[in-house]
């Protein structure tokens, strides 16, 4: 061998029998296997760690015998597959060059082996196998996790987007795909109130059926929260995404029973199609995020197909959004009453809060438009108990006969600081309990009946009257009537009708 070739140091075994008892122990006690051949490719020393790997017995690898005898004898016991004269070329060839022959051994039980066969002064090579089994499983598990939701086990945002470009490539040979995302409809309230166990749970149900209602070859992720997405490949046309949307929500509409509730959702569903509305994943993704706005913003419970003018308006939602968030420190909200009159009497005997916006280049802006999206930010509680408080200081210098009605939104009532803001906006203001009417709709019964009436409950021992406003326009449950004492219903037109 050429004296600039790298060579390991030779190995000298000792030449007393206790020196050599005692590197035999140290040997055998290895974590590693450990071979070493001469220059012939014949078995110098084998340790004991080698043979428990591969299920060898001491007879197997005596001192002498050569490679090939020794892979022969591994390939009846199971532990060898391949070419075996092609394994010891590609070896001796490597060490004649002076070069270390690196490979992994898997082996039929799933076990790994590292083999690192390093060349030696004189021709021959130490041999070392490394039982790599549990590292290796634990890099496909990181591996794994830095592409899937630990909650749902579903692929995650990263790996969405990497089969999203991979399915893109086929979409430029002619093929057609549906980029969808889905939102849970009122997910924060079952949160709210039933607890983030139950919720989460809720959503391993949710994407447990939304496997079961796609394809092999789709692709269901979570992207985080209640948001889910689905790529749809080799679709025949557009309007299959429309089907499986409508067996998405048969299944997800179906009742879910945990922990002793029985809850019922929906969902919405946005849709941008490949290659009409985009041909990269980022524009795919966020046309049919703006398509699910359009299916929120339409009532929930639907789906839309993503359409160009969906961006213009997403852009005037984001610029409302974030006028919303400096309004109330600028001052910009309003309240309007409407008064509520006896028909006995003909006398007003109270007054609705109504919000209003003045922003300062839209002039008023509709609750309609700027309430939804309070509910969805968040600012819903802050801009809740401005009103109330408002709503209190004004109405305080009022006859006493005369009454202020608040409206309380879902997420009001679910937020666990509600009894501590009433009974802070009573005391600061000096109003009476009594003259404070709060509305709830049906909707909020239906979140968390439990924690509900005992929020009103409380509500009422302060003194404060409770009154179910819209009743009729949903669910139109008696039940809701019999639940609490309301102090007032107010029925809605269209029930009447």
């Amino acid at each position: 061998m050429d004296s600039d070739k790298p060579q390991a140091e030779i190995l000298s075994f000792p030449k007393s029998r206790k020196d050599e008892r005692l590197l035999q122990t140290v040997l055998n006690n290895m974590s590693q296997g450990v071979l070493l051949f001469d220059s012939d490719a014949r078995l110098i020393f084998c340790n004991q760690r080698y043979l428990e790997m591969y299920g060898l017995s001491q007879d197997s690898a005596k001192p002498g015998c050569s490679l090939r005898e020794l892979l022969d004898r591994r390939i009846k016991s199971g532990t060898f597959s391949g070419e075996p004269d092609n394994y010891i070329a590609e070896l001796t060839d490597g060490i004649a060059e002076g070069k270390t022959f690196n490979h992994t051994v898997t082996l039929a039980d799933g076990r790994s082996f590292s083999v690192s066969s390093k060349p030696i002064a004189g021709g021959g090579w130490l041999a070392t196998h490394e039982d790599i089994t549990e590292r290796q499983r634990s890099e496909e598990r990181i591996a794994h996790m830095a592409r899937h939701d630990a909650l749902t086990d579903l692929p995650n945002r990263v790996l969405l987007r990497e089969r999203l470009d991979h399915e893109l490539k086929r979409v430029k040979r002619g093929e057609c795909l549906a980029v969808m995302c889905l939102d849970l409809d009122q997910f924060k309230s079952v949160n709210d109130a039933l607890g983030h166990p139950v919720g989460d749970e809720l959503l391993k149900l949710v994407g447990d059926r939304l496997r079961n209602c796609t394809r092999e070859l789709d692709t269901v992720a979570r992207l985080g929260g209640d948001e889910f997405a689905i790529i749809m490949t080799q679709m025949q046309q557009p309007s299959d995404a429309a089907t499986l949307s409508r067996r998405i929500r048969d299944s997800i509409t179906r009742p879910y029973l945990i922990d002793g509730h029985q809850i019922v959702t929906d969902i919405s569903i946005g849709i941008s199609i490949a290659p009409m509305d985009a041909m990269e994943s980022e524009p795919l993704l966020r046309n049919a995020d703006m398509a699910l706005y359009g299916a929120k913003a339409d009532g929930r419970g639907t789906y839309r197909y993503f359409e160009p003018e969906m961006d213009t308006r997403m852009k005037v939602r984001r610029e409302l959004e974030m006028d919303l968030r400096k309004a109330l420190v600028a001052h910009e909200f309003e309240l309007h009453y409407q008064p509520l009159v006896g028909l006995k009497t003909n006398d007003i005997n109270a007054f609705e809060a109504l919000l209003r916006w003045n922003h300062p280049t839209r002039g008023l802006v509709s609750p309609a438009d700027f309430i939804p999206i309070a509910e969805e930010t968040g600012l819903i509680v802050p801009l809740g108990e401005w009103v109330l408080k408002t709503a209190c200081f004004e109405a305080v210098s009022w006859p006493e006969n005369i009454k202020i009605a608040v409206n309380l939104s879902p997420t009001q009532l679910n937020n666990r600081n509600l009894l501590n803001v009433v009974t802070t906006a009573l005391t600061e203001s000096g109003l009476a309990p009594h003259k404070l009417q709060l509305e709830i709709t049906e909707s909020v019964l239906l979140q968390n009946t439990f924690a509900t009436l005992a929020t009103l409950h409380e509500l009422r021992k302060m003194g404060v009257q409770i009154a179910l406003d819209d009743f009729g326009t949903g669910y139109s449950s008696l039940s809701y009537l019999r639940s609490f004492p309301f102090d007032k219903i107010k029925i809605d037109r269209s029930f009447i009708q």
